[in-house]
């Protein structure tokens, strides 16, 4: 729900609050596919001048329009959009300037007619999808600290959750660039199996567990309809598996920096970190007693095929967590994320009573870190470094510690922290990587490697620092508590996708790892 207020220079006033209703419903979650504005006075006599110019496709096009009594219908083929309002609809349909002297509503939605009037269907709307998010936040285990920002946080994650299918999408646009003219534009209107366990993985934090139980529906029917058990780094929201990338030639992009893609060709790279994604995506299903259907033999079964995936491949060459698509090489965290594949199947299968089944991940859990161990360490650096037998340094290593491949205090998680710093820092953020890539070297800070960062030193044991990053990490949010994907180190703007999952996520479990306790602070 977003509330603006407009003043003009004759001193009136006018409210404008867009939402889309939610609210339960007999016994559901009722959730229709429209948007509501409301336009209240204020003060005084607010002139307003309206405009419905819609682009339905990729290029452009306007569709056709016809006009009712209190609606205008948009015709696009088969895809038909209604605009039904209790405002003027001569002045909304002419763009001519009119007074607004009541509350006024414009509903956006399919083509189907409003069965009671405009007014009174977005009050009680209204009221109703107010007093869902309100009940939604109470529920919240949220820390002492940096409330406001958590809680709006945790409503853009649960917003980012297809909950018709359980996908969690990396973002809601398409092709706002990492950095000015760097050609660097991805469509993020999808689900990344990687993006949506961290997703997950935060929510459950707060106690909000019906997002992963959404996601163990989505996962499940993925594996489901896959014969050989390997997963695409990505899916539809409906879990198709074909995401071809095309431009859209017709659209300038973002600020005139296109292209504007649609698609992502990354669905059809090799990323292997994905086994441990799922993997560490359900851990929790067989542990917590609060859900309605927890993990049982028959799901620990399908990943195990999972497991068998992740010790095939933990050693072989992929595309890495950052997507190269010029090169492959045996990643560290590809390999980490395989060996967190069979530490967590070795926890499920002792919560199951499979002790047999525990030694075996056991033992496969512990050569894939034996190896990882030999081959990522450079002795040149004193620290992990991206892949095996390699030089460059890599952000994703700060979660060594998080997801306990390594002690907080293990001499090798210190310096590679240490080392991370030195390379990749920039001022109070963090770069993914310093070493060029398809599109040259990396012009912005990666805003989730600076909430990794900010975790890391706090968990070495610099805590006053961490908190300080945070804080500033907190002030480069927009005016509504958002960030994007990427920001410019040297300027505070931020760019890339808005508002990025990853970056929520990471603002999420700093605040939850840096606050003071309610015990200690009441």
């Amino acid at each position: 729900m977003l509330c603006t207020e407009l003043t003009d220079r004759y001193g009136a006033v006018l409210r404008i609050t867009d939402f889309c209703p939610r609210f339960r419903q007999y016994e559901r979650t009722y959730r229709p596919v429209m948007i509501l504005r409301r336009l209240e006075v204020i003060r005084g006599h607010p002139v307003v001048r309206t405009r419905l110019r819609p682009v339905t496709g990729w290029d452009g096009a306007a569709p056709a329009t016809t006009r009712g009594s209190n609606h205008v219908r948009f015709i696009r083929n088969e895809q038909v959009l209604r605009v039904t309002t209790d405002a003027p609809l001569t002045h909304v349909v002419d763009e001519t300037p009119f007074v607004v002297d009541t509350t006024m509503t414009f509903i956006l939605g399919p083509d189907e007619s409003v069965k009671e009037s405009v007014a009174a269907m977005s009050r009680r709307f209204l009221e109703c999808t107010e007093a869902y998010w309100q009940d939604w936040t109470r529920s919240l285990a949220i820390p002492f600290e940096w409330q406001r920002a958590v809680i709006r946080a945790a409503i853009t994650l649960k917003l980012s959750a297809y909950e018709d299918t359980g996908a969690v999408i990396a973002a809601i646009t398409t092709s706002i660039p990492e950095a000015a003219d760097s050609g660097r534009n991805w469509d993020y209107r999808y689900c990344w199996l990687r993006d949506a366990y961290f997703t997950v993985h935060a929510l459950n934090r707060l106690g909000a567990t019906r997002t992963m139980e959404g996601f163990l529906r989505y996962i499940i029917n993925l594996v489901a309809g896959s014969d050989d058990h390997r997963l695409q780094p990505l899916y539809g929201i409906g879990g198709e598996r074909r995401i071809d990338e095309t431009t859209a030639d017709a659209l300038s992009g973002y600020h005139g920096m296109g292209p504007v893609r649609v698609g992502n060709a990354a669905y059809h790279q090799i990323q292997h970190d994905v086994y441990g994604t799922v993997i560490l995506a359900a851990t929790q299903a067989f542990f917590d007693e609060r859900l309605e259907r927890p993990g049982d033999r028959s799901l620990y079964q399908r990943l195990c095929a999972l497991g068998e995936e992740a010790v095939e491949r933990y050693d072989q060459p992929d595309a890495g967590i950052w997507e190269y698509r010029g090169r492959a090489r045996v990643h560290t965290y590809s390999a980490m994320m395989c060996w967190a594949a069979c530490d967590r199947l070795r926890r499920i299968a002792g919560q199951l009573g499979l002790d047999a089944d525990a030694a075996h991940w056991a033992d496969h859990a512990a050569t894939i870190h034996a190896r990882i161990c030999r081959e990522a360490w450079s002795e040149t650096h004193t620290a992990f470094v991206e892949s095996f037998g390699g030089d460059s340094l890599d952000a994703s290593l700060l979660l060594m510690h998080e997801l306990g491949f390594l002690a907080a205090d293990d001499p090798r998680f210190i310096s590679t922290v240490e080392a991370i710093e030195h390379q990749l820092r920039r001022g109070d953020h963090l770069f993914r990587y310093a070493a060029a890539d398809d599109f040259g070297r990396p012009e912005n800070a990666f805003n989730i490697c600076t909430f990794w960062f900010i975790d890391a030193l706090q968990a070495i044991g610099r805590g006053d620092e961490a908190r300080r990053l945070f804080e500033n990490m907190l002030g480069h949010r927009t005016q509504l508590g958002l960030l994007s994907e990427d920001l410019d180190p040297a300027h505070g703007e931020l760019w890339g996708n808005f508002p990025q999952t990853y970056s929520m996520v990471g603002l999420i479990n700093s605040a939850m790892h840096l606050s003071r306790s309610w015990e200690e602070s009441l």
